[in-house]
């Protein structure tokens, strides 16, 4: 067990140092949701005509209620790049050294997929204290409760991430690959916006927002952050987290990459 343990901790403190390397990573992740909840949402406020939201028991501001959104976003970008680092490890051959390691496969993955939950969720914190400064404070015990919360969402993006990065070979082909996962799965979830409201425009649209597994791991952050437990949502996130991290696994087989090179 304790060969576990050490090969888990050397991932972390592998993906710390990069992190620590590159500060520009964390700029990056602090202000694209601080431009949305500063700028963006008075003009989306606006055009929506929603200044305060009926959510649950209470009415809330609409900057109040973009956070857990925003928090959601915080972690889907961190999973995309923390893969991208993956992808990066493949082409400089580091990636195939690792998986060579006499540890089980799943583990070593699933070690580097904690790893980067790690980040996205310190990342996470700044961001909320630095909304606090700005006005915008949840209920104190929320923001010790939202920990778990942040940890089965974290799990389940990042698996997302990993399965993409199982499918790309080369790097440049994985900016493109983000913008057509990244986006639609943002735009189309109660992240900016509650569900009745998408359901004014569009039956269909509100459908793929209710499907949407970063619908569900928003809404886990969102009830949490006001001391409740979404207990559908942590279904949906733990079931997605499944599904990702399993085909992620079989996207790292040897033998399926092997398969799939002599078809192409």
């Amino acid at each position: 067990m304790s060969l576990y343990l050490t090969a888990m901790l050397a991932i972390i403190r592998r993906e710390a140092l990069r992190f620590i390397h590159q500060r520009s990573r964390f700029l990056a992740a602090l202000v694209r949701p601080l431009v949305w909840l500063v700028v963006f949402a008075a003009g989306f406020r606006a055009a929506l005509g929603l200044s305060i939201i009926p959510p649950y028991q209470t009415y809330i501001t609409y900057e109040v209620y973009i956070v857990p959104g925003l928090c959601g976003m915080i972690q889907l970008f961190n999973g995309m790049q923390s893969s991208l680092s993956l992808v990066y490890d493949q082409e400089m051959g580091s990636m195939r050294l690792l998986l060579t390691s006499p540890l089980p496969r799943w583990w070593l993955l699933f070690s580097k997929l904690l790893a980067g939950v790690a980040v996205s969720i310190l990342q996470v914190y700044v961001f909320l204290a630095i909304a606090a400064g700005f006005g915008i404070v949840l209920p104190l015990a929320g923001y010790a409760l939202v920990l778990p919360a942040l940890l089965v969402s974290g799990l389940m993006l990042g698996a997302l991430g990993l399965l993409i990065s199982s499918t790309i070979r080369q790097l440049e082909n994985f900016a493109g690959v983000m913008n057509f996962v990244i986006f639609p799965m943002f735009f189309l979830s109660t992240a900016l916006y509650p569900l009745w409201k998408m359901a004014e425009s569009s039956t269909l649209l509100r459908d793929i927002c209710a499907w949407n597994p970063f619908t569900h791991a928003v809404e886990l952050i969102r009830f949490a952050l006001y001391l409740e437990l979404n207990g559908w949502a942590l279904l949906w996130v733990c079931l997605s987290f499944v599904v990702f991290f399993g085909l992620a696994l079989v996207g790292y087989d040897p033998a399926y990459g092997m398969t799939r090179r002599r078809k192409g």
